[in-house]
């Protein structure tokens, strides 16, 4: 038997039910009662169709569970600093991967961002900041900002230090200010890479916050010993909620300056993330937990795609990957897309990201403010020319920067989560594919005509739909197929995804 299968891998909705296609063989009594007197017909006559083709098939329909689990009450550790004391490199050697974006420059953290970390059994959520200086403008201050405000909503705080250059002005001022929060602090004197750094990291008692905890973030020396001290200062139940579980994950994509720090912000109702005129001001994927009449969400701000990744260098080339990473952790995406301007090749990029990436979607057509007349027209022949392949897609035109509309996105964003999850029961979908193929035949291929014997619902999350057929389906078959079943089904917002099993030729009987 030759498998064409496509790559299939969100997960199940975790639904154990009728549809989920286990074992056809222990359910016909469970179809025969659920299925109308048509889609039971429809059903037997495909089930035998494939039965006499593919022999026993039913555990190729094996389905991915969606994993649950909510954890609440985590506590939250704060790792502060000045700029390029090396803490997004100590992140990253406490959660174990390289997921904070670094590079030997000063300012690459702008926000502050959270990853959630275990250490002994110890589970906490890690909270990285931007450079802090107090004296700075502009860009400078609002970094700053999120600093304190990552103190405020911590359990417990690292501050870090270089310990070859040791206390500096702004390492005293940094100190005040946690002195005024009362939270628990640990000193971590980093860059202590051999004995002799060691003795020179003394000359951090001056800052009165007792003994230097000595480490190398780079090389890992004494990242052990850390671990342990900051687990034991946090509190058994902290303030923080685990992104495993619990609210829906949505995730705003779009070009550089496109206006999602704006939008989250707007969301959050506060300055919950840095922004900035200057574009690629955010460089990692920022969390915000916010509730939208009445529902909690877990929004992520992702660094604007200027590129493939392939083309991008230094921590933009790690940014990418972080925002792609971002969207297969999310379940729908926002793509904002700057309605004042025309659509560009990299809009249209983005959004066949996330159609690639199986994730629910919505556009939102940003700066709707900045638009007139004219440029509405001309926007509606660019959606019609380059977006033709997703008018499945919600569409809001919204203005994160004055807030017009954006109490729109709660219900696009709930119908595309509602097409991501529809299913389709396996009796009503085979007497769909016996009615839409009675109707419209696959065209001859070689003198054949592929026929679909099967079909069933294998996948919520995106829809994915395997179709057991005599041949292969051509393309322009497979999409006019997508289109029927959206307008038989709906599924708003969603990608659908369709599998073909194609039957082995069959060699001669002797």
């Amino acid at each position: 038997m030759s498998d064409t299968w496509e790559p299939v891998d969100p997960a199940d909705d975790g639904e154990d039910s009728l549809d989920d296609i286990g074992s056809f063989e222990a359910d016909d009594a469970d179809i025969d009662e659920a299925a109308d007197d048509a889609g039971e017909a429809a059903l037997a006559a495909a089930l035998a169709a494939a039965r006499t083709e593919f022999g026993d098939f039913e555990a190729d329909l094996g389905e991915l569970m969606r994993p649950g689990g909510e954890h609440s009450g985590m506590p939250v550790l704060a790792v502060v600093g000045r700029p390029n004391v090396g803490k997004s490199t100590l992140v990253n050697r406490m959660i174990g991967r390289r997921e904070a974006v670094t590079e030997d420059v000063p300012g690459v953290t702008r926000d502050r961002v959270t990853y959630e970390a275990e250490w002994n059994g110890r589970r906490f959520i890690l909270i990285d900041t931007g450079g802090w200086d107090r004296k700075a403008r502009g860009m400078g201050a609002l970094v700053a900002a999120q600093a304190e405000r990552a103190i405020n909503e911590a359990d417990a705080v690292l501050f870090i230090v270089d310990a070859k250059v040791g206390p500096t002005d702004i390492d005293e001022a940094v100190v005040q200010v946690l002195r005024k929060a009362g939270k628990p602090v640990l000193l971590v004197a980093n860059k202590v890479d051999d004995e002799a750094t060691e003795l020179e990291a003394a000359s951090l008692w001056s800052l009165g916050l007792g003994e230097p905890h000595t480490v190398s973030a780079l090389h890992g020396r004494g990242a052990g010993d850390l671990l342990d001290a900051a687990v034991a200062m946090l509190p058994e139940n902290g303030a923080g909620l685990s992104r495993q579980g619990g609210p829906r994950r949505v995730a705003l994509l779009g070009k550089p300056n496109v206006g999602k720090s704006s939008l989250l912000n707007q969301l959050a109702g506060g300055e919950r993330v840095v922004v900035d005129s200057v574009a690629g001001t955010t460089v990692d994927p920022v969390d915000e937990l916010i509730e939208l009449k009445g529902t909690w969400w877990w929004f992520v701000d992702t660094a604007g795609i200027r590129r493939r990744a392939r083309e991008a260098s230094g921590h933009e080339y790690y940014a990418t990957l972080r925002t792609q990473a971002a969207l297969d952790r999310a379940e729908v995406a926002i793509v904002l897309v700057d309605a004042s301007a025309p659509l560009s090749e990299q809009d249209v990029r983005i959004i066949h990201m996330v159609i690639e990436a199986g994730r629910a979607m919505v556009l939102a057509f940003n700066k709707w403010d900045l638009t007139d007349e004219e440029r509405r027209k001309y926007l509606e022949r660019e959606i019609d020319r380059d977006l033709v392949q997703v008018p499945w897609a919600p569409r809001v035109n919204i203005s994160a920067r004055t807030g017009r509309h954006v109490d729109r996105l709660t219900g696009a964003i709930e119908a595309a989560l509602e097409g991501w999850e529809t299913r389709v029961g396996t009796g009503r979908l085979n007497q769909f594919i016996k009615e839409l193929t009675d109707a419209h035949p696959h065209p001859l291929r070689g003198g054949r005509q592929p026929r679909i014997l099967f079909g069933a619902q294998v996948q919520v999350g995106p829809p994915t739909f395997a179709l057991f057929t005599t041949g292969f389906l051509e393309a322009g078959y497979r999409r006019f197929i997508e289109r029927r079943l959206r307008e038989e089904f709906g599924f708003e917002g969603t990608p659908i995804r369709l599998v073909m099993r194609v039957r082995e030729k069959r060699s001669r009987r002797k």
